[in-house]
């Protein structure tokens, strides 16, 4: 179906760029860059998809059933997006808040080509209907310039929620938690501007730049985009092995070394960030053991520390072995949203999310990422992104942080702001 061409190659890094300028003729684009971030389970340091040949796009009702026939019928690569509102899919569940950025809750499309980087070697992988360009786009890629427009409007960000009534909220949430509706709940704000003119690439490269995560994306569906520096996976499939990796607990860089050190060794011994994250990874068990062969739910890693360009992040790894009965699209539905995104426990959870939170979260908070011809995938967790809706020219980005009965407003208000810092800096 596909035809494979290899090329080695002098300057990796340099080519990820001319990568991304390139793709931008096509309508539908994902690139993918793992930014050389040391990773255990990883198949490219960067990956991209254009132009696509089919493509499935849907709202909530039955998404799951849609997407595994499109997976199943194609047999082939897929790549895209679930949104946060297919909640609606798997569970008696509603999406009434405000949403200026109007993307669609589900879209994967079937790429002609794709290209891949790993170490010193692209691979292009064609559909044989668009083959004979292999030479001919690999010779454009190579002479391919970095000049970008760097035209944009000012863009005057707003902040959905108000200091005053975030308190209020998380104030709420918390009474919730003290009745022993909830135990945990991500809550999140947006912060948006309206009337904005931007460049999605000069953007994302930004953004990438003072973040570097190992999940970061570009997508486009014409005039839709995501710009994600993204530090988490939410699941991984290598044949039965599932892999998830959610992330809770924050803490702020130093370019002080010592400060720096300090900050990373409070965050492995604060009480509240490890019973977040303990938390969370409880109910990832419980959400891979839904459909994962008798006992082979495991905690690899608790509560482990990485650092990133902006912050130091608690990450916990939990696998599974998939049961054969479960296909792809099931597995996703069965653990989708991911936990660290919602709270514990899910589905009560989320219905309070829906009362306090103010915006659809749409995208953000969803996942992006690709099938595999052979059933296997990876996806991450829309977080540390900005949308852009360049039709209505509207901009977004949210942000959230974990309540818990040990948090204090002003300080998750104050985590919230630490989130938003390198989005707001790449906008403004």
């Amino acid at each position: 179906m596909r035809v494979s061409i290899y090329k080695q190659i002098a300057h990796p890094t340099a080519i990820k760029e001319q990568l991304l300028m390139w793709s931008q003729q096509f309508r539908e684009i994902i690139f993918m860059d793992s930014n050389e971030y040391p990773q255990e389970y990883s198949s490219y340091d960067c990956l991209l998809a254009v132009d696509a040949f089919t493509a499935i796009k849907t709202d909530y009702y039955n998404a799951f059933e849609d997407l595994k026939q499109y997976q199943q019928t194609t047999k082939d690569w897929l790549f895209g997006y679930l949104g946060y509102d297919l909640k609606n899919d798997s569970e008696d569940l509603h999406s009434n808040n405000f949403d200026g950025l109007n993307f669609p809750d589900l879209f994967f499309f079937q790429p002609k080509k794709i290209i891949a980087l790993k170490g010193n070697q692209l691979e292009m992988h064609y559909l044989k209907m668009c083959d004979d360009e292999v030479e001919e786009d690999f010779e454009a890629i190579m002479k391919q310039g970095s000049k970008i427009n760097t035209e944009h409007s000012k863009i005057a960000i707003q902040q959905r929620i108000s200091r005053a009534n975030y308190i209020l909220k998380v104030n709420a949430m918390l009474a919730h938690i003290h009745r022993g509706l909830i135990y945990e709940a991500n809550f999140c704000m947006e912060f948006f501007a309206e009337n904005a003119v931007i460049n999605p690439v000069e953007k994302f490269q930004k953004l990438n730049a003072i973040s570097q995560p190992p999940f970061a994306v570009f997508f486009k569906n014409n005039t839709h985009f995501l710009l994600s520096a993204t530090p988490e996976r939410y699941l991984r499939k290598e044949g039965d092995l599932l892999i998830s990796q959610p992330i809770k607990g924050t803490a702020k860089r130093y370019s002080n070394l010592e400060k720096d050190e300090k900050s990373k060794e409070k965050l492995a011994s604060d009480p509240k960030e490890r019973a977040e994250n303990i938390m969370i990874t409880d109910l990832v068990r419980n959400d891979l053991s839904r459909t994962a062969q008798k006992g082979s739910v495991q905690v690899k890693e608790l509560c482990g520390i990485y650092s990133f360009l902006q912050v130091h992040q608690m990450i916990s790894t939990i696998t599974s072995k998939l049961d054969p009965q479960y296909t792809v699209a099931e597995v996703l539905k069965k653990t989708f949203p991911m936990g660290s995104m919602t709270g514990a426990p899910k589905i009560s959870v989320m219905k309070v999310i829906e009362e306090l939170e103010e915006t659809k979260r749409g995208l953000y908070s969803g996942a992006i990422g690709y099938f595999t011809p052979e059933g296997d995938f990876d996806f991450n967790v829309v977080i540390r992104s900005i949308l852009y809706n360049q039709e209505n020219q509207y901009v977004s980005f949210s942000v959230g942080s974990a309540i818990t009965s040990l948090s204090e407003p002003e300080k998750e208000y104050e985590e919230c702001l630490l989130k938003a810092k390198a989005m707001r800096e790449v906008l403004e």
